[in-house]
């Protein structure tokens, strides 16, 4: 395996292209080592021999042979490639370690303990590779009296209080569909091994450990409380798909409505830009006799704080029956003329046909095996005036590239990798 070097970011087509990352990670990290893939780097998705547990997540899609595909797993593992390895024999632990040599990142996110257990923690590995970022993603941390707990999705949005603020009044809490702590655990890590690497760079020195707590990173999703509470003196409660804390006299809105054929945004607003909005879907709503007497006022002078919900009630009662003879192109072509603030809320289908996203070149075509046609992923997560990011190559093929990496890199034979194999330690 080649040794990466430390390189200026400006000089190269990518920010971490020349840097190598292990990643060991489950579903937990999964987004984390395709982030530093979509940044350039070279991340070899280190697998247990049967399989990491993502690639048995739904939903999946059939190829013409009848084999089952996870769209989870070629979503969050494109830009790495892939070996098999058994981390608890004797040689798979040896061969990790002569990995690790020559990497720059170890992404894992075992149970506390478990790669000290096996002779890989930060403490080995460093002493191996001194300039070594470990970045460990866990539920809830390396310390505290929760280290030791297991945690899925379900759990860590409970525990990070997210789930407090889903749901109907006096209903139970609501998980948020996909599992978003995944996301969001990933995202920390991502910026924390980056941030690691930049005070490598920085100072000349050694690697670090960055620990990552799925529950505190979901934490930032209640950031909207404080100021609830500065605001009203109570705590946010779950309203479901009606917003609070916008009155003095607790009125609620509703902020999604059907429409002739899904469904779009809008809220009664305050401020310039609301009143104008207000002031222009009354127009919208006149020119089809549709205006009720409440909404015929001086918009200019609208201060939503003091607004009661009987007053809402009545205004809202009229959308509801003006926004159901509406589809959403129409409400999107009118919204954006009138320079107003309101959006129609997007299916599948319609992200894919957005004309935004198709300007900005954002889906890329990657071709998957068994299949006469690629699929079309995400591209960029952002544009760069002076490097590439984006999505690269697909997802690898359980062991893929076990030959690459093992024999043409590491210097293994090909009887020795066939040894290896035979031996359940690749």
């Amino acid at each position: 395996m080649g040794k990466p070097t430390e390189t200026n970011p400006a000089e190269n087509h990518a920010a971490l292209a020349g840097y190598r990352v292990l990643d060991l990670t489950t579903p937990l990290g999964h987004l984390c080592g395709k982030i530093l893939g979509d940044l350039g780097a070279d991340v070899i998705k280190i697998e247990p021999l049967a399989g990491d547990a993502g690639r048995s997540r739904s939903p999946f899609y059939k190829d013409p042979s009848g084999a089952d595909h996870s769209l989870f797993w070629i979503s969050y593992n494109n830009n790495k490639r892939g070996v098999t390895l058994n981390l608890e024999s004797a040689e798979g632990q040896a061969i990790l370690i002569k990995m690790v040599k020559e990497a720059d990142f170890l992404l894992e996110s075992y149970p506390p303990g478990y790669m000290d257990s096996l002779g890989l923690g930060f403490k080995q590995l460093s002493a191996q590779n001194p300039k070594l970022i470990h970045t460990a993603i866990t539920p809830f941390g390396q310390s505290g009296p929760y280290r030791d707990f297991r945690g899925g999705d379900l759990e860590i949005m409970a525990l990070s209080g997210v789930m407090s603020l889903t749901g109907h009044p006096g209903g139970q809490p609501l998980r948020i569909s996909l599992s978003q702590s995944e996301a969001w655990a990933s995202l920390y890590a991502a910026m924390g091994a980056i941030t690691a690497l930049s005070h490598r760079q920085a100072n000349g020195g050694p690697g670090q450990f960055v620990d990552v707590s799925a529950q505190a990173a979901c934490v930032i999703l209640c950031a909207h409380a404080p100021w609830f509470w500065d605001y009203n003196r109570e705590a946010p409660s779950r309203q479901g798909e009606f917003m609070t804390g916008r009155t003095t006299t607790g009125a609620k809105f509703r902020t999604v409505w059907p429409c002739k054929d899904g469904y779009l945004t809008f809220i009664i607003y305050g401020g310039p830009a609301g009143q104008k909005t207000n002031f222009e879907l009354m127009k919208w709503m006149d020119s089809f006799g549709m205006a009720p007497d409440c909404m015929k006022k001086d918009w200019k002078k609208f201060d939503v704080n003091t607004i009661t919900q009987p007053e809402v009630d009545e205004m809202e009662t009229a959308f509801k029956k003006f926004f159901v003879n509406i589809t959403k192109a129409e409400y999107l072509k009118v919204v954006a003329e009138r320079g107003m603030l309101g959006y129609p809320v997007s299916s599948a289908d319609d992200i894919l046909a957005d004309d935004q996203l198709v300007d900005r070149n954002f889906w890329q075509p990657l071709e998957q095996p068994g299949r006469d046609q690629p699929l079309k992923f995400p591209g960029a997560f952002a544009k760069f005036s002076g490097m590439e990011c984006g999505t690269r190559f697909r997802a690898p093929l359980l062991g893929e590239h076990n030959q690459a990496v093992y024999g043409d890199e590491l210097g293994f034979s090909s009887q020795e990798i066939a040894r290896l194999h035979e031996a359940g330690v690749i």
